[in-house]
This record gives C-alpha cells, structure tokens and sequence, in this order.
C-alpha cells in the first residue's frame, strides 16, 4: 500500500508552497512513483513544480455536460469520460499531475471534487505515494475529498487566525470521521520564533506544532522570478525544515530512505 498524503488550511498560508517541497523531497529521495493531485480550483501547483497543465477536470466536466459533445460510436459515456480524464494527467520522470481546475455553473466544484476521489480510490494503488493540495477552506472536507489519509497536514501561517482555521478543520476531520490516520499541524512562514501572544494561542487551542518552517528569502525570490521551488537549494530554509518534517513521517511510515 502506498502512503497518501494531504495537505490543508486556509487560503494564504503557503499550502501549496509546502505541498511542492513535499513533492520535491520524495523525488530528491527517490522513494517511488508520485501521483499529485491538485485539488484547488485556482490550481497553481503545476507552476511550484515547473510542469505544464494542458488539460483539467473542471474544463473536461465542462465539456461533458456541454451540448457539443461527440462521443465516439460504440463508447459509453462513462467510459468516454474516463478516458478523457486519464489524457488528463500531466506525466514527469517519477511524477503524475492531475489538476482540478475552475468549472463552471453552481455545481461544477461538488463534482469534479467527487470525480477526484474517485480518481485518487482508483488510481492510488498504482503509486508509492498520492500527495494531495487541497482547495482553501472546509468544503473539500465537508464533500469528503479528503478521507482515508495517512498523513493529514494541516498549514497555518505566523497568525491567530491561521491557528483557529486549523482548529476547526481538527474539529471538523473528528466530526466527519474522515479517517485520517495521524494529524500534524505546520506553522509556515515564522519571522524568527513563534511570537509570545501566538504561543498562548496554541496553548488554548491544545495545539503542538509538529514543524514549523521559517520565512524563506529564496523561496519568495523563486516565486517572484516564477521559478519552480521544485530547484531551490538544499540551503533553503523552508527545505530544510520541510526535509526534516518528512524525515521523521516517513520514518513511522516504515518507508526505507534510498538516498542519491
């Protein structure tokens, strides 16, 4: 069995940022095949890891429940959409891509969302690893995108409001009963150590960081230059915090390190 790993928390806390290290770790390391999954409608993890998307699932359902739709004679339409979404996949040495995207009409995020779990139920035994960026906010946890994981990271910024948003996504994974098998929660972007009035925070809330990763001079310079963090260097902080994050996940996942 492969080991599934989610990342969520509110919008602007550097989510996708650290799914991308993630991702860049178990290449670096080179611990098996990867399928990403970005499941944010304002999809941008493609450009973190210096892929190219050319096709979506939003824009495929959008396409699927237009009128225009030609299906070749003798397909099945669910046979037809699922062909359409393995064109999808956006494929690099050890890594597989695919990318939600934007729908359109009121209802096109509820579905790509349950195709997406579909997609991860099916496609997931065929890899070593599935890391998943999830959209800002609860919804992916209330249309249960996010379930059966074994590592549930949760990403606050150096902010309260951060810190609450976590704490209701803790609530809300317990209520749901979403199956996820160990929680960890990330401070990210920390200007130096975690201010007095932030450590009363976590006090009250009962939360213990498991990492927290420090502001990153190069990682803002990659991303002004858009450049992929996928290159940054083995100095940069964020890396090396992210590196000692899985470091010590993997190690209780039983997963041999093969370094080189």
């Amino acid at each position: 069995m492969g080991v599934n790993i989610a990342v969520a928390g509110k919008g602007g806390t550097g989510k996708t940022s650290v799914t991308s290290l993630i991702i860049r770790y178990l290449i670096r390391h080179n611990l098996g095949t990867i399928l990403a999954v970005d499941a944010d409608p304002n999809s941008n993890l493609a450009e973190n890891l210096g892929l190219e998307v050319r096709q979506t699932v939003g824009r495929i359902l959008n396409q699927f429940q237009g009128e225009k739709l030609k299906i070749p004679a003798g397909t099945t339409k669910e046979a037809y959409l699922e062909y359409q979404l393995n064109v999808a996949i956006t494929e690099s040495k050890g890594l597989d891509l695919i990318t939600m995207g934007r729908g359109e009409g009121p209802e096109c995020y509820c579905y790509p969302n349950v195709v997406i779990r579909k997609l991860i139920d099916d496609w997931s035994k065929n890899y070593a690893f599935v890391v998943m960026d999830n959209e800002a906010g609860l919804e992916h946890l209330s249309r249960r995108t996010t379930q059966n994981v074994d590592e549930l990271l949760l990403v606050s910024d150096h902010s309260v409001k951060g810190l609450r948003a976590v704490a209701r996504v803790r609530e809300l994974v317990a209520e749901l009963k979403l199956g996820a098998k160990r929680e960890s929660v990330i401070i990210n972007m920390v200007p130096g150590e975690i201010d007095p009035l932030l450590q009363q925070e976590l006090d009250r809330l009962g939360i213990v960081p498991t990492a927290v990763i420090p502001v990153d001079e190069d990682l803002k310079r990659f991303d002004l230059e858009q450049k992929p963090l996928f290159d940054l260097p083995d100095t940069s902080p964020a890396v090396t915090a992210v590196n000692d994050l899985m470091d010590r996940l993997l190690k209780t996942q039983n997963v041999e390190m093969k370094r080189g």
